[in-house]
C-alpha cells in the first residue's frame, strides 16, 4: 500500500502535469465544474479498465466545501443580526449562571448553545418555516444541551417571560411555567416537539422521519412539498452508534428533505473528540461514503484572504497536517501562540501573517460563527435535490466565554462563571448592562418595540410563525370500529387452534378493510413479518419502497409474494429494532407533526423491545405518541427454542415504568380484540397521549368465545373467567390468576386441584396486572390525602372482597410482575406470586414450565401450600402433590441456574 500511495505522490513529469491541469482549468472555465467532473469520471474508468488501483478518497481538503465566489449571499441585516445573537447569547448565559447561583445545584450548559448561537441564528432568521396555512411546517431537531438559547430567542420574541427564565430546571417550584432542562414535549406540550437528550436519539429520529414524510406522500396521504427536517448534533455525539447507524437508509433513499447540521466544536463531554485526529474529516468520509452531500463550513471569511495568497498550497497542507487537539489548543492560548505553533511552521504560512497582529491572528474565526458562511451552506442544503446533506460546522466549544470555558476541556460542564468572566462576556458582545448590576447577571430585553425585537417578529411572520411549537391534536379524528367489527376474533375458534399473535394479524386485518380508519394503520417490521404470519399483508398493501419493485421477486408466482411497491403501506426496515421503533415514533407522532393522525403497530420479539430499544421506548412516552407496539412471542416458556437471549421474562415490568404506557398480556383472542377496539378508541377517536404495549404469543391452542359482560374488566386488567360456584362452608377454596399462556395453565391447575383433592377454584383472567396495580396505588394515594372522605375500595380488592381462600398468580414473567397488585389484596387473603425468574433456556414448552415453576402441578401444588397454612388441607395432601405431580423438591431454585 505504501508503494502504491509514493507511486501517485510522485510527479514523473511535471511539465505533463501542469498542462492536464490547465487543461481541466479551460474546461472549467468554458464549460463549467459538472463537465470538468464528468471527464474525470470518465478518466478514472478507463484507468481502471487498463487494470489500475486507484483507492476512493472520501474526504476532501480541509477548507469550506463551497468556495467564496459560489456563496449565496444572506439577505439579511448583519449587523442586526450580530445584536440580536449577542442578546440571545446573554439571556442564555444568565438563564444558566443564574439558575445556579440558587440553592440546590441545578445544573445547565452554557458552552454548547455557545459555539452554536449562530448555527441557530441564521435558521431561525432565514430558514425554518413554522406550520401555517401556506406550508405545513418544518420540523428542528434542536441540539439537547442548546435549551438556554432556545428559550433566550423565545424570550426576546415575548414567548417567554422572564419570571420562565428564572425558572429553569425549576418545573415543581413552576407548577407548570418551569423551563425543562432539554426538549421535553411531555413537559412542554406546546413548545418542544422532540427530544433530542439522550444523545444519539435525535439523529436516528430524524432520518426515520424524513423517510416517513416520503411514505406520507407517496401514499397520498400528505401533499409534497420542500419541508425539511433539521436535526443539530454534537461532533461527540456521533460516537453513539444511533447517530450513523441508519444514515445509509437515507442516503440509499435519497432522502433530500434531510439536513443534518453537526456542531464541530472538537470536543465532547472530557476532551477532544478526535484529539489524535480531525473529527470533521472522519465525519466527511463517512456521509459522503453513505451517499450523503457533504458541506463543510470550517474557515470564517477572515481566512479568505489568506487562502487566497496561499499560491503554494503550504496553508492547506498545514490546515490538513493539524489535528483537533492543536487547533484547540490554537483557541484557548490566543493569537501569539497560534503564530507561533500553527504558522510558525513553515516559512510560507509565517509569512502570510506578518503583517497581521496577534489580535489580528486570534480573530481569524472559524466557519460557524460566520452568518454568512452559514447562510450560503445553508441555501445549498436547501436546494439540493436527490440525496440528504449533513452540515460540519467547526465551531469553538464555550465561544465568548473566555478563560471560564473558550475551548478549555472542561467546557461542557461549566454551569458558573465568576463576575470578572461575566464582564468579559458582556464587552465582548456589547450588552447594555451596568457595572453595579453585572453581579446580579440580569437579563437583558430591549422592549417589543425596539428594532431588534421588531426584525425578529417580522423575520419569523415570513417564514409562517414562531418556533418551537407543538400541535397538541390532529385536525381530524377517526373514529374506532366497534366491538362488533372484530367478530372474527371474539368469537370462539371451536376446535381450531391458533395463536394471540394470529389473532393480532386477523384484528389488523379487519382494521384495514375500515374504509377511514384502513389508511392510517401503519405496519412495522423489522424483518420478521413471516415469523409472525404477516406475509399476506405483501400481496394485500404491499411493502413501501420509495423507488418501487426494480424486479422480479423469486416468490412472483406464488399467492403470499414479496411484493414493494412506491404506495405499499407495510414499513419493512430490515434487522433493525431500533430503526423500526424509530420509524413507529415518526409515525405515532405524525398527528402532530404534519397534522395526520396514523396507528402504527410495530410487531418485534418482546426480548427486543423495551430491553433492547427502551430509551426510544422512553422518548416515545415523553413524544406523547399514539399506537400499539406488539411484543410478539412473548415470555419466558413460549419461544421455547430460542433460549436466553430471546425468552422475554419482564418487559412488563419496563413498560409499566413509563406511565403513559398502557400494558397487556392477553391469553384469548376475544381479549385481544376489546383491547385493540379500546385503545383505537382512545387515541384515534379521543386523541389520548398514550400508547399501548400488547404481548402475544406464538403458541397455538383453542380460544373460547368473548364471555358476556366481560369488556370493561377485560380494559381494566381483570375479570372472572370462571366463576367455581357457590362457596360451601369450610370447603377448600382458592383464587387462581393468570395472563398470558400461562393462564391457561392455571385453568388445567383447578381441574387439578378439584380432581385430586377436592379444592374448588375461581378463576381469574389478570391481562393487565400494570393497569390493576396502577388503578390500585392511585385509589391508595387518594385515600391517604382524604382521610375524612369516603375512601376508595381499589378495582381488585373489590374483587376478590368477597371471595374465599388465597390467592395463586402465575404468569410467564419475573414474579415482581404479578406482585405487583399484592398491596390490594383484601385483608387477610394470602397471596403466593409464581413467575419466570431466572435466564431462559431451549427446551420444550413442558419442560421449561417445570423448570421455571409455572406449569399447572406447580401452580396446584403452590395451591395447596397456601390452603395448609391456612389449615384448610393438611401437610400430607402438599406431600402427596409432591410426589403424585413428578415435582423435585431438591431442584435448584431457576433464579439461580
Amino acid at each position: 500500500m505504501d508503494q502504491i500511495d509514493d507511486s501517485l505522490n510522485q510527479d514523473l513529469d511535471p511539465t505533463e502535469t501542469r498542462e492536464w491541469v490547465e487543461s481541466l482549468n479551460a474546461v472549467i472555465n468554458h464549460d463549467g465544474t459538472e463537465r470538468a467532473h464528468f471527464l474525470l469520471e470518465r478518466m478514472v474508468d478507463s484507468t481502471r479498465r487498463a487494470g489500475g488501483y486507484l483507492p476512493f478518497d472520501p474526504t476532501t481538503e480541509y477548507v469550506n466545501t463551497i468556495p467564496p465566489h459560489m456563496e449565496a449571499r444572506s439577505p439579511g441585516d448583519a449587523a442586526l443580526e450580530w445584536r440580536i445573537r449577542s442578546l440571545i447569547r446573554w439571556n442564555a448565559m444568565a438563564t444558566v449562571v443564574r439558575a445556579n447561583r440558587k440553592p440546590g445545584d441545578l445544573g445547565g450548559h452554557i458552552s454548547s448553545f455557545a459555539s452554536s448561537a449562530t448555527l441557530y441564528d441564521v435558521g431561525f432568521n432565514h430558514f425554518w418555516r413554522a406550520p401555517s396555512a401556506d406550508h405545513p411546517g418544518d420540523l428542528v431537531f434542536h441540539q439537547g444541551h442548546s435549551a438556554p438559547g432556545v428559550y433566550a430567542r423565545s424570550f426576546l420574541e415575548g414567548r417567554i417571560s422572564e419570571d420562565q427564565l428564572n425558572l429553569f430546571r425549576m418545573e415543581v417550584e413552576g407548577k407548570g411555567q418551569g423551563l425543562s432542562s432539554y426538549p421535553h414535549p411531555y413537559l412542554m406540550p406546546d413548545y418542544w416537539q422532540v427530544p433530542t437528550v439522550s444523545m444519539g436519539l435525535g439523529p436516528i429520529q430524524a432520518i426515520y422521519q424524513a423517510q416517513f414524510w416520503k411514505y406520507l406522500e407517496h401514499r397520498g396521504l400528505m401533499p409534497k412539498t420542500d419541508r425539511k427536517i433539521w436535526c443539530f448534533m454534537g461532533d461527540g455525539e456521533s460516537d453513539e452508534p444511533e447517530s450513523l447507524g441508519a444514515i445509509a437508509l437515507a442516503g440509499r433513499e435519497g432522502l433530500d428533505n434531510l439536513i443534518f447540521v453537526i456542531n464541530c466544536n472538537l470536543q465532547r463531554l472530557d476532551g477532544p473528540v478526535r484529539g489524535n485526529g480531525k473529527i470533521i474529516q472522519e465525519l466527511e468520509g463517512v456521509f459522503r461514503g453513505a451517499g450523503w452531500n457533504a458541506i463543510k463550513v470550517v474557515w470564517g471569511s477572515y481566512w479568505d484572504p489568506l487562502l487566497a495568497r496561499d499560491t503554494s498550497g503550504k496553508l492547506r497542507q498545514l490546515m490538513m497536517e493539524t489535528v483537533d487537539g492543536e487547533y484547540q489548543a490554537c483557541k484557548a492560548f490566543g493569537g501569539a501562540y497560534t503564530r507561533e505553533h500553527f504558522f510558525g511552521k513553515y516559512p510560507e504560512t509565517a509569512a502570510l501573517v506578518a503583517n497581521m497582529s496577534d489580535d489580528d491572528v486570534w480573530r481569524l474565526n472559524r466557519g460557524g460563527h460566520d452568518p454568512h458562511k452559514v447562510y450560503a451552506a445553508y441555501h445549498a442544503a436547501v436546494n439540493t435535490t436527490g440525496m440528504p446533506t449533513v452540515i460540519l460546522a467547526k465551531t469553538v466549544k464555550g465561544y465568548g466565554m473566555g478563560t471560564a470555558g473558550e475551548s478549555q476541556n472542561p467546557a461542557h460542564n461549566t454551569k458558573k462563571m465568576d463576575d470578572e468572566a461575566i464582564r468579559a462576556f458582556r464587552d465582548r458582545f456589547n450588552i447594555p448592562v451596568p457595572d453595579d448590576k453585572l453581579g446580579e447577571v440580569p437579563f437583558y430585553h430591549p422592549g417589543k418595540d425596539s428594532e431588534e425585537v421588531q426584525y425578529m417578529l417580522e423575520r419569523r411572520r415570513a417564514l409562517g410563525g414562531s418556533l418551537p411549537q407543538r400541535r397538541r391534536k390532529a385536525d381530524q379524528a377517526f373514529k374506532a370500529p366497534t366491538l362488533e367489527a372484530f367478530e372474527q376474533i371474539t368469537k370462539g375458534t371451536g376446535d381450531r387452534e391458533i395463536s394471540t399473535t394470529m389473532a393480532l394479524v386477523r384484528g389488523m386485518n379487519l382494521m384495514l378493510r375500515d374504509k377511514e380508519l384502513g389508511p392510517r394503520l401503519v405496519p412495522i417490521v423489522a424483518d420478521e413479518a413471516r415469523t409472525f404470519g404477516m406475509e399476506g399483508m405483501f400481496r394485500q398493501i404491499g411493502i413501501y419502497a420509495p423507488f418501487g419493485q426494480k424486479y422480479r421477486p423469486q416468490d412472483a408466482d406464488q399467492l403470499l409474494y414479496y411484493r414493494e411497491d412506491q404506495k405499499g403501506q407495510v414499513l419493512q426496515e430490515g434487522i433493525s429494532e431500533a430503526g423500526g421503533m424509530s420509524a413507529w415514533l415518526a409515525a405515532a407522532t405524525s398527528y402532530s407533526v404534519s397534522n395526520v393522525a396514523m396507528l402504527p403497530f410495530f410487531i418485534y420479539y418482546s426480548m427486543f423491545g423495551f430491553q433492547r430499544i427502551g430509551d426510544l421506548c422512553w422518548a416515545a412516552g415523553d413524544m406523547r405518541a399514539r399506537g400499539f407496539l406488539i411484543g410478539g412471542t412473548s415470555g419466558r416458556t413460549t419461544l421455547n427454542g430460542e433460549g436466553l437471549q430471546h425468552e422475554d421474562g419482564h418487559s412488563h415490568l419496563l413498560s409499566g415504568a413509563i406511565p403513559n404506557v398502557v400494558s397487556y398480556d392477553p391469553t384469548f383472542s376475544y381479549e385481544l380484540a376489546v383491547i385493540l377496539q379500546d385503545g383505537t378508541r382512545r387515541m384515534m377517536q379521543e386523541q389520548e397521549d398514550v400508547y399501548y404495549y400488547i404481548t402475544v404469543m406464538n403458541e397455538n391452542y383453542a380460544h373460547p368465545d368473548l364471555p358476556k359482560g366481560s369488556e370493561e374488566g377485560i380494559v381494566k386488567g381483570m375479570y372472572l373467567f370462571k366463576d367455581g360456584g357457590k362457596a360451601k362452608k369450610n370447603e377448600p377454596r382458592v383464587q387462581l390468576m393468570g395472563s398470558g399462556t400461562i393462564l391457561r395453565e392455571v385453568i388445567a391447575a383447578a381441574e387439578l386441584l378439584e380432581k385430586d383433592f377436592g379444592v374448588t377454584s375461581d378463576i381469574w383472567s389478570v391481562p393487565s396486572f400494570s393497569e390493576v396495580r396502577r388503578e390500585g396505588f392511585d385509589a391508595e394515594r387518594w385515600n391517604r390525602l382524604h382521610p375524612e372522605s369516603t375512601q376508595r375500595v381499589p378495582y381488585v380488592t373489590g374483587l376478590l372482597a368477597d371471595r374465599q381462600g388465597p390467592a395463586i398468580a402465575a404468569t410467564d414473567y419475573v414474579r415482581e410482575f404479578a406482585d405487583q397488585i399484592r398491596a390490594f389484596m383484601p385483608d387477610g387473603m394470602r397471596y403466593t406470586a409464581l413467575g419466570t425468574d431466572g435466564y431462559g433456556r431451549s427446551d420444550t414448552r413442558a419442560n421449561l414450565r417445570s423448570h421455571f415453576e409455572v406449569d399447572r402441578y406447580w401452580i396446584a401444588q403452590a395451591a395447596l401450600a397456601a390452603l395448609a397454612k391456612e389449615g384448610k388441607v393438611n401437610a400430607k395432601d402438599v406431600s402427596r402433590a409432591i410426589k403424585e405431580y413428578k415435582l423435585d423438591m431438591d431442584k435448584p431454585n431457576p433464579m439461580t441456574v
